[in-house]
C-alpha cells in the first residue's frame, strides 16, 4: 500500500513531460506476482500528463490475464466468424490515445500468462517503445525433440515450457487456461536449419507412455516419416484468436531494441497506421532451447501509409512469413448507383474494420486480370455490416460490375527493409505488395522454406493488394532458399495472381534486382509474371552443395513480361545463366 500511495503522490506532483517510473506505482521485478495493475496505474498517470516517459527497472515482470484490459478489435488476416466468433481481445499493456510517449524498458523481461496481446498502441501519435523483451511463460506453441524413431515407436523429449499430460495412453498438450483440439505442425530439421510442414496426426493417434519427467514414448504407425534424431516438432492450434502486438490507427510509431521471444497469433500487426520505424526488433526465441518465436507472421502491415522502415532486425523461428506488407481488395457486391457501391471483404479472416475514408483515392479493377480501369475519390464510406461497406465517390464511375475489386490507394506505404536477417521459417521471408517506393537492401535471407521475396497481388485468394511500381532489391545475400517449394522453388517470385490475362496489361512495373549474391542449391532464381520494366543485373549466382538440385532448367522464367533486361551477371557452377519465356 505504501508503494501505491507513493506512486499516487508522485503522479500528482509530476509535470507534463516528466519521467514516470513504474516502480513508484508498485511494479516490482522478480516477484512473479501480477505486475499488470501497477503498470496500468503508471500508464494512466502518463496519459494524464499528456507527454511522458515511462520507465521500467531491469528484471522480470509477470503479466497475468485477470486484470488485462479487454477491447473488441477486428484485425486483418486473423480469424473468421466460425474460427473465432468473438473479437474481444485481452491486452497486457494498453496504450490508447497517447501522444508523445516513450516506454523505456531498460532490458526488462515481460513474461505473459495465458493468451493475450502483449501490447496495443491504439490511436497514438509519436509513440516509442525501446529496450524491452517479451515472452510467454507457456507459449501456445508446443515443442518436442525426436530422440530416436522406428516405424512403430518414437522416443521424444518434451521442451520444459511445453505442458502436457497423458491419460489412458492419450497424449495431450495444455496451457494456462487452454487446451488443444486442432493441430498444425512444423518440423525443424536442426542438422541443416530447415523447416518443413509436418503432421501431428500420427502422434495424436498413438499410445503415449511417460518414460521420464520430460520424456515420452509414442507407439503407433510412423512409417515413411523419416524422423532424424534432433528434429524438433513444433505444434500449435491454427486459430489466430489474438495477435502478438497491435498498432491501430496510429502514427509515428518507433520500436527500438525490442525483442519478442514469443508471440501468440499473427505477430506485430500494424493496421491503418502511418510512419512506422522498427529498428533492432528481434523476433527470436529466448536462450532457453526453444525453436519457435512466432505463432504465424513476425511483422504484418495491412492498409498502412507513409514510410515503413525495418532495419537491423532479425527473424528466426516463425510459423509463417517474417514480414508481410499489403493492402486489401474488397469485392463489389452491388452497383447501387453510378457513384455508390456496396463492397465486401473477400477473405474469411479479414473483415470488420473501416477500409475506406472520405477523401481517399482508390483503384477499381477487374478481379480476374487485376487490370485497373478507374481511380475514383471517396466522398463517404461506412460499414453497413461486419462484412460490407458502402462507398460513395465524388463523381460517376462507368463500367463497374459485380465481382470487380476496389483498393484503397491512399493507404499504401513506402517500404525500406535493410540490414536484416531472415531465417528459421518454412514459408517466405518478405512479402511486398505496395505501389509506393520499395527498397530492400543489405539483408540476408538464409534457407527460407519458400521464396525469399514474394511480390504478389490478388483479388481472389487472400485479397492482398496491390501492384508495385518502384522496387529496388540490391546488395542482399540469398542462401539456399525455397527448398520446400517443389518445382516452383524460385528465390524471388514476382507472381501476381492473374486468373485471366488482359492483353497489354501489366500488373507490376519497374523492378530492379542488382548487385545481389545468390547462393543456389538449385537452378531457379527468379520468376516473374505480368511485369513491365524488370532488370536483373550485376548479380552473382553461385552453386552450392547444400542439397541435390533437380534437373537442369532455366534460372529465370518470365511470363507475359515486357522490357526485361538480364545482363552483366556472373555465375559459377550452372554453366550459364538461362532465361525462359
Amino acid at each position: 500500500m505504501a508503494a501505491i500511495l507513493a506512486g499516487t503522490i508522485s503522479a500528482t506532483a509530476a509535470a507534463p513531460g516528466d519521467t514516470i517510473r513504474a516502480a513508484d506505482f508498485g511494479a516490482r521485478p522478480g516477484t512473479y506476482e501480477d505486475a499488470l495493475p501497477a503498470i496500468q496505474r503508471a500508464i494512466a498517470a502518463c496519459k494524464e500528463k499528456k507527454a511522458a516517459v515511462l520507465v521500467l527497472e531491469p528484471g522480470r515482470y509477470d503479466i497475468w490475464p485477470e486484470h488485462a484490459a479487454e477491447r473488441e478489435y477486428f484485425i486483418s488476416n486473423t480469424s473468421s466468424e466460425t474460427e473465432c466468433p468473438s473479437k474481444m481481445k485481452k491486452t497486457g499493456l494498453l496504450f490508447e490515445n497517447m501522444d508523445n510517449f516513450t516506454l523505456v524498458g531498460n532490458g526488462a523481461l515481460l513474461v505473459f500468462h495465458g493468451k493475450m496481446i502483449t501490447w496495443v498502441a491504439d490511436h497514438c501519435r509519436n509513440f516509442t517503445i525501446r529496450g524491452i523483451r517479451m515472452d510467454f511463460e507457456r507459449p501456445s506453441m508446443s515443442e518436442l525433440t525426436i530422440v530416436s524413431a522406428s516405424d512403430s515407436t518414437v522416443e521424444t523429449a518434451i521442451h520444459p515450457d511445453s505442458r502436457f499430460d497423458i491419460r489412458d495412453g492419450k497424449f495431450q498438450w495444455y496451457g494456462e487456461g487452454w487446451g488443444m483440439k486442432h493441430f498444425h505442425a512444423i518440423r525443424v530439421h536442426t542438422a541443416d536449419s530447415t523447416n518443413w510442414y509436418d503432421n501431428w496426426a500420427p502422434f495424436d493417434r498413438s499410445k503415449a507412455l511417460r518414460t521420464g519427467p520430460l520424456s515420452v514414448r509414442f507407439s503407433g504407425n510412423f512409417r515413411n516419416r523419416k524422423f532424424v534424431p534432433g528434429d524438433v516438432l513444433s505444434v500449435r492450434d491454427p486459430i489466430r484468436d489474438h495477435v502478438g502486438a497491435f498498432i491501430n490507427r496510429s502514427e509515428n510509431v518507433r520500436l527500438h531494441d525490442v525483442r519478442m521471444h514469443y508471440m501468440h497469433g499473427l505477430g506485430i500487426v500494424a493496421q491503418f497506421s502511418e510512419n512506422l520505424s522498427y529498428d533492432s526488433v528481434f523476433v527470436i526465441p529466448r536462450d532457453n532451447g526453444r525453436r519457435i518465436a512466432a505463432f504465424a507472421d513476425c511483422m504484418h502491415f495491412s492498409g498502412c501509409r507513409g514510410q515503413i522502415t525495418i532495419e537491423n532486425c532479425r527473424f528466426n523461428g516463425a510459423h509463417d512469413d517474417p514480414v508481410n506488407v499489403h493492402g486489401t481488395h474488397l469485392i463489389v457486391q452491388e452497383v447501387i448507383s453510378p457513384r455508390k457501391l456496396k463492397i465486401r471483404f473477400g477473405h474469411a479472416q479479414t473483415y470488420g474494420m473501416e477500409a475506406f475514408f472520405a477523401g481517399d483515392s482508390t483503384a477499381l479493377l477487374d478481379a480476374a486480370s487485376l487490370k485497373i480501369y478507374a481511380y475514383p475519390i471517396v466522398k463517404s464510406a461506412k460499414l453497413v455490416s461486419e462484412r460490407e461497406m458502402e462507398v460513395e465517390f465524388t463523381k460517376d464511375v462507368t463500367g463497374v460490375r459485380k465481382g470487380d475489386a476496389l483498393e484503397n490507394v491512399t493507404w499504401t506505404p513506402a517500404l525500406t527493409v535493410r540490414n536484416c536477417r531472415f531465417e528459421g521459417t518454412n514459408t517466405r521471408g518478405l512479402l511486398v505488395t505496395t505501389r509506393r517506393k520499395v527498397l530492400i537492401e543489405n539483408n540476408v535471407f538464409f534457407r527460407t522454406g519458400m521464396h525469399a521475396i514474394l511480390i504478389a497481388d490478388d483479388a481472389s485468394g487472400w485479397f492482398e493488394s496491390g501492384p508495385v511500381t518502384d522496387v529496388t532489391i540490391r546488395g542482399n545475400t540469398f542462401q539456399e532458399c525455397a527448398y520446400n517449394s517443389g518445382g516452383h522453388n524460385y528465390t524471388i517470385a514476382i507472381e501476381p495472381e492473374v486468373k485471366k490475362a488482359a492483353p497489354g496489361n501489366f500488373v507490376h512495373r519497374n523492378i530492379r534486382i542488382y548487385d545481389n549474391t545468390f547462393l543456389q542449391y538449385d537452378y531457379p532464381v527468379l520468376f516473374a509474371r505480368s511485369t513491365d520494366g524488370l532488370s536483373f543485373t550485376h548479380n552473382r549466382i553461385i552453386r552450392t552443395d547444400f542439397r541435390p538440385s533437380g534437373e537442369a532448367r532455366a534460372n529465370i522464367r518470365l511470363e507475359d513480361c515486357a522490357n526485361v533486361k538480364v545482363e552483366k551477371n556472373t555465375e559459377k557452377g550452372f554453366g550459364k545463366i538461362s532465361v525462359s519465356k
